[in-house]
């Protein structure tokens, strides 16, 4: 037992120095993992820079937003807006350029569409006849080109004197079918019409065909005076004539049958007024020319030309009429001579 010791003493000496020995070797690092590491260092700090970054970018931004905000009105107006935009001085030159447009057309500095309607000695024309017709009344137009109206040579001669005579006519709601197609072949072979391209001819539009009908006028031709004149009454076309030469130089002229008279409030009755109750507590029309036959002197057609978009229109065509004549400096002219329906020998006109 006793030589037995020392070998299971020395047991544990040899195992300890084994041990020692294995833990004092170095481990070995592969350089493919120190380069992971150092990489994985460098997008960590560039990640955390840009980080950093971005949150005094951010607070920069909204130093300057809070700053700006407290100085801006709470509401902008347009020219803020048109600023913001870069837009002013093209508002301005816009502005300018209406401005100019308009002090053109009121002066009557529409050439290329006035020369068209210059009469052949060079002269303004006396006056612009302009005739309602429908697409239903062919047989109407038929007795008046045999009657008060001139058609063919005798047209053209009259047109020398200085008086353009015209059908006045609009488009149909089904742009170019029969309707318009029977119009444009009369046309082609009479040469009397007005085409009112921009216009859709119906009853309930009367009331803007007058707008239609004095603006395309004064655009084609220039000349002193503009008639309208309905397709139910016959004219004494030489009493015209010399009322008009009578009227020459007139400036502001607003003539015709002058008349007020009630207004009708109960749908379903004729001449009903739908806007009955702009027109006071007595229901009572303004003095305007009767619908029958009005006449307008250059300037108070030249107005309607340039402000069309803006006129209101009422029920009948005559009230329109009157009711822009209202806000301007026109001279009324009431001319019994015009009333188609009185029995004075020396009227112009007559119900047809």
């Amino acid at each position: 037992m006793d030589i037995s010791s020392p070998y299971r003493e020395g047991l544990p000496t040899t195992s300890s120095k084994t041990d020692r020995r294995w833990r004092s070797k170095p481990v070995p690092t592969s350089k493919p993992s120190i380069l992971m590491a150092f990489f994985s260092c460098v997008a960590w700090l560039y990640i955390a820079g840009r980080l950093w970054q971005d949150a005094e970018n951010r607070t920069l931004l909204a130093n300057l937003l809070k700053k700006n905000a407290d100085q801006r009105p709470k509401v902008l107006t347009v020219e803020d807006k048109l600023m913001v935009l870069g837009c002013k001085d093209l508002e301005r030159r816009i502005v300018e350029s209406e401005m100019e447009l308009t002090l053109a057309k009121s002066q009557g500095y529409l050439q290329t569409k006035l020369q068209q309607g210059a009469s052949s000695s060079g002269k303004r024309l006396l006056a612009v006849i302009g005739v309602y017709t429908g697409f239903g009344s062919k047989l109407k137009r038929n007795v008046f080109r045999g009657s008060w109206m001139p058609k063919g040579d005798a047209l053209r001669k009259l047109e020398e004197r200085g008086v353009i005579i015209r059908f006045v006519i609009g488009r149909s709601a089904n742009r170019g079918d029969s309707l318009d197609r029977i119009i444009d072949e009369e046309n082609q072979r009479t040469k009397d019409f007005l085409i009112l391209e921009g216009h859709e001819e119906a009853q309930e539009e009367l009331p803007k065909k007058a707008k239609f009908f004095f603006s395309t006028a004064i655009q084609n031709w220039d000349a002193d005076f503009y008639v309208k004149v309905d397709d139910n009454i016959d004219l004494d076309l030489e009493g015209v004539i010399e009322l008009l030469e009578g009227r020459r130089g007139q400036d502001s002229a607003y003539i015709g049958c002058m008349k007020s008279g009630e207004v009708i409030t109960e749908e379903g009755k004729p001449w009903y007024e739908p806007e009955w109750w702009k027109f006071g507590d007595e229901k009572s029309y303004f003095r305007h020319a009767g619908g029958s036959l009005l006449i307008l002197s250059k300037n108070l057609a030249q107005y309607i030309n340039i402000n069309s978009l803006s006129l209101k229109t009422y029920a009948h065509d005559d009230i329109s009429v009157g009711s822009w004549m209202m806000g301007l400096q026109a001279s009324y002219i009431d001319d019994s001579r015009l009333c188609c329906s009185n029995l004075r020998q020396d009227k112009v006109c007559s119900i047809a």
